[in-house]
C-alpha cells in the first residue's frame, strides 16, 4: 500500500462511496429532472408539490446514507479486518486519518449541499418565484457585506463539521486505546466526546467582549458581528486541528483492533 496521501485518499474515498454513490446518483438525477421540467413549466401544481416532497425526503435519505458511508471509512481506519492491513503498512497514521476526514468532508458536504439546493430551487418554482438565477437577473443581487457574511458562514459551517468528525474519531480512538481495558470504556468515550464539545463551547468565551453570549443548557454560543467571523472560524479550525493531531497520535500507537 502506497504511503502517498493521494493514494490513501483514494482508498478512503472508495471505502465510503459504495452505496452512497449509488443513492446520490439516483437523487441527483431525480432532482435534476424535476428542476428541468419545473423550469420549463411542464409540471402541474400537484406534480410540483410532489417534487418538493420527494426532494425533501431525499435529504433525510442522503443524510442516513452519508452516516453509513462515514462509518465505513471509520472502520477502515479504526475497525477490524481492513484496519489490520492499514496498521501493518509503513504509512504514517496521520495520512490515513487525514485522507479519511477529507473523504468524509467532500462526499458529505457535496451531496448534502446539492440536495438542499435542489429543494430550494423546486420550492422557488412551486411558489412561483422562478429560479434563483432568474431572481438574480431581476436585480436581487447581493451586496458586498452579504457576500462576506455568506462566505464566512459557509466557512464556519465547514469548520464545525470537521470539528465534529475529529472529536468523534478522537473519542473512538480513545475507546480503542487507553480506554480499551477499562470497564465501561464505550460510555467513557461518549463522555469524552461530550467533554470535548463542551470545552470548545467554553473557548468561545474569549469573544464575549465582541458579542452577546447565548446559553443552550450548559453549552454556550457567541453571537458576534460578521466582521469577527474570521476569528471564530480560526478558533474552530484550530480546535479541529488539535483533535486531529491527538487522534493521529492515538492511532500511531497501534490501537486495539
Amino acid at each position: 500500500m502506497s504511503g502517498k496521501l493521494s493514494t490513501q485518499f483514494k482508498y478512503s474515498f472508495m471505502a465510503g462511496l459504495n452505496i452512497r454513490g449509488q443513492v446520490f446518483a439516483v437523487i441527483f438525477i431525480m432532482n435534476t429532472v424535476f428542476i428541468i421540467l419545473g423550469s420549463l413549466g411542464l409540471l402541474p401544481f400537484p406534480a410540483q408539490v410532489t417534487a418538493v416532497s420527494l426532494a425533501g425526503t431525499a435529504i433525510a435519505v442522503m443524510l442516513a446514507v452519508n452516516i453509513i458511508g462515514d462509518i465505513a471509512i471509520g472502520r477502515q481506519m479504526l475497525g477490524s479486518q481492513r484496519a489490520y492491513l492499514t496498521a501493518l503498512t509503513p504509512v504514517p497514521r496521520w495520512k490515513t486519518l487525514l485522507a479519511g476526514i477529507i473523504s468524509m468532508g467532500i462526499m458529505d458536504i457535496v451531496s448534502m449541499t446539492l440536495s438542499i439546493i435542489s429543494v430550494v430551487w423546486l420550492s422557488f418554482n412551486l411558489a412561483g418565484l422562478g429560479s434563483p438565477i432568474e431572481l438574480a437577473r431581476e436585480g436581487m443581487r447581493l451586496t458586498g457585506i452579504e457576500i462576506y457574511t455568506i462566505f464566512w458562514s459557509i466557512m464556519i459551517f465547514i469548520a464545525v463539521y470537521f470539528l465534529f468528525i475529529t472529536v468523534i474519531i478522537f473519542s473512538e480512538g480513545a475507546r480503542r486505546s487507553f480506554l480499551y481495558n477499562i470497564r465501561g470504556g464505550g460510555f467513557l468515550s461518549l463522555l469524552l466526546a461530550f467533554g470535548c464539545f463542551y470545552l470548545v463551547s467554553l473557548l468561545q468565551i474569549v469573544f464575549a467582549p465582541f458579542g452577546s453570549v447565548l446559553r443552550f443548557g450548559i453549552f454556550m454560543s457567541i453571537t458576534m458581528e460578521s466582521t469577527a467571523a474570521p476569528a471564530l472560524f480560526l478558533l474552530i479550525a484550530l480546535s479541529a486541528a488539535g483533535f486531529f493531531l491527538m487522534s493521529s497520535k492515538l492511532i500511531e500507537r497501534r490501537i486495539n483492533l
